[in-house]
């Protein structure tokens, strides 16, 4: 009620929520005197409903004020002359680093792959190989790319290993909240061996601690891999290492 009353000098929102302000009947008067609005991760939305939403509020906000400046943030643009034309149009100007960021990454095959399934997704076959992985890292991160397949994952790496009770953990977006936080502050500090998670840990907080990555099944996607990659060596000079973990033969 209090932010209704009187904005804040600077709205960290959602596309959803960002409509429905817009809906208010005195939404352009509230927001006469905007400047600026900054996409950060434009890659996650560009192209699906949620960045078409924010599309039709960016082109309410530039009707009231002409002089808007947007800013599109992003690591991982496949395409970035249609990223900036979808997202600002014509005139707009590109900021790009200059420091090359190291990727190395690399597969875990199976001892034998004339014996690997072809199908399937959970790719429970490569636990011990896994666990060999995560037993020579200080701190990883295991993506799957559901929220059954992350909870069977952590559950197979602790039966593997029980001494790790306490040193690996799970996330995604079903666990509560107070659960999730405790996580990432706990990746965060370093206390945590490996954490098993979905499209959860996608973006956020970075984890200097995190030495790599480990991708159990396809990524469904280019972007999403590198996106996950960049989850490890997430600091100036060091490189960002992705395994690849296949859970059937085509992969």
């Amino acid at each position: 009620a209090r932010q209704s009353r009187r904005l804040p000098s600077a709205l960290i929102t959602t596309p959803e929520s960002l409509t429905l302000l817009l809906t208010r009947a005195d939404a352009q008067v509230a927001l006469s005197t905007l400047k600026m609005v900054v996409v950060d991760e434009w890659h996650e939305l560009i192209g699906n409903k949620r960045g078409v939403q924010l599309q039709l509020a960016l082109a309410r906000l530039r009707r009231w004020n002409p002089q808007l400046i947007v800013w599109g943030i992003s690591a991982t643009l496949g395409n970035q002359e249609h990223a900036q034309q979808v997202l600002i149009g014509d005139g707009g100007v590109t900021v790009q680093g200059k420091t090359a960021k190291q990727l190395l990454v690399d597969t875990l095959l199976p001892p034998s792959i004339e014996r690997f399934p072809w199908a399937g997704h959970m790719g429970l076959r490569m636990l011990p190989q896994v666990v060999a992985e995560v037993d020579s890292s200080a701190s990883c991160l295991v993506f799957t790319n559901t929220r059954a397949q992350s909870e069977i994952w952590y559950q197979a790496l602790l039966e593997a290993r029980p001494d790790w009770a306490g040193l690996i953990a799970l996330h995604h977006g079903s666990l509560a909240r107070e659960v999730r936080d405790w996580v990432e502050r706990a990746l965060k500090d370093g206390a945590l061996k490996a954490v098993v998670c979905t499209s959860s840990l996608d973006l956020g907080v970075d984890f200097l601690p995190v030495e790599r990555v480990l991708q159990i099944g396809s990524p469904k996607g280019v972007a999403r891999l590198m996106q996950r990659a960049g989850r490890s060596g997430h600091a100036p000079g060091r490189p960002s290492r992705v395994t690849l973990v296949p859970t059937h033969s085509l992969e």
